[in-house]
């Protein structure tokens, strides 16, 4: 694997990009290739977070089925979504198919399998998605799962967007619009792109229906490391900027193309890229925050924009499930 190192200077740490698109590869036949030959030479790997491993656990007859990984913050969010995906979807699944729990093999992440379609909650931010979508891969990997495309699902804070707005991420950035995710391993900054699958994007968009009672928009979404002042807002314990700071710097957003904020994708693009799996974000505006920092719609509201998302990957999992049922027979 080929990687550029710049040079540091002083007692600067140098940085290695790692993870540019001649290093990404999906496998012809579909199965998950980890970036990590140590795994493969262990004769236990345990996948603390999720509760499993690979000796006392089947890891290929429990998930080498999985064509669908739908993560979002909350296990309450998840568990919801995994009997929405049983309800709507029973004339595509297996007779009796039910949602398993496995929440219990850990308690860290809430986990429900329905069929093909595994959900997971990833908890808040980047540390916590990064741990579970590692072990997520290699639970894939473990089990042999072919083609398998990975899902956010959640909520975000939108911008010059109108509440209860859709939207689907064709690019994530940090808080300085860079478009990688950088982490320190081993005293190097470590660069690695964030992209997504532009065709799934498309696919994502164009399952959006005219009767639907919300707009759904693609268009970039920014990573923030923080809930409050790292996203400009002001309703925090602190605050050390003026209000036209705040609106200076969501007008530097919106001229990127950047439509929404939350804590994670630009992880979520990095590590599925890297991993050479097909990947998308699926957020609903919670609010525009050139109107301010607080959601005031009432709870039930806030109920069903996060349904939203949740729909339209209902809509492309059914679309797979039907083409590969109409293939097969």
């Amino acid at each position: 694997m080929s990687v550029d190192v710049l040079q540091s200077r002083g007692d600067e740490m140098s940085v290695t990009v790692c993870g540019q698109d001649e290093n990404v590869e999906r496998c012809q036949d579909g199965l998950v290739k980890l970036k990590n030959a140590e795994v493969e030479q262990m004769s236990k790997d345990i996948l603390y977070h999720l509760g499993f491993d690979t000796n006392s656990d089947d890891l290929e007859k429990l998930f080498g089925d999985v064509k669908f990984v739908c993560t979002g913050g909350t296990d309450f969010r998840m568990r919801e979504f995994a009997y929405y995906i049983e309800k709507e979807l029973a004339d595509l699944l297996d007779r009796g198919t039910t949602v398993i729990d496995y929440s219990k093999r850990s308690h860290r992440y809430g986990m429900y399998k329905v069929g093909p379609v595994l959900s997971v909650s990833h908890g808040i931010g980047v540390p916590s998605l990064s741990i579970l979508l590692v072990e997520i891969i290699k639970l894939l990997y473990h089990a042999k799962a072919k083609n398998p495309v990975i899902f956010r699902i959640g909520s975000s804070g939108g911008i010059d967007v109108e509440p209860g707005t859709v939207v689907i991420t064709n690019g994530a950035v940090d808080e300085l619009m860079r478009p990688f995710f950088e982490i320190p391993i081993c005293g190097k900054l470590v660069r690695r792109p964030s992209e997504f699958d532009q065709n799934l994007a498309i696919e994502l968009k164009a399952l959006a229906l005219p009767e639907d009672n919300f707009q759904t928009k693609v268009g970039k979404t920014m990573c923030a490391t923080d809930f409050y002042e790292g996203q400009g807002r002001r309703d925090g314990a602190f605050c050390c900027f003026t209000e036209a700071e705040r609106i200076g710097y969501l007008d530097k957003l919106k001229n990127h193309g950047v439509l929404n904020i939350e804590m994670e994708c630009v992880c979520f693009g990095a590590l599925t890229h890297f991993a050479g799996i097909k990947s998308g974000i699926v957020c609903v505006a919670l609010l525009n925050r050139y109107n301010g920092d607080q959601i005031s719609v009432p709870k039930d509201v806030l109920q069903e924009f996060e349904k939203r998302p949740q729909a339209l990957v209902l809509r492309y999992i059914r679309k797979c499930l039907q083409e590969k049922n109409q293939n097969s027979s």
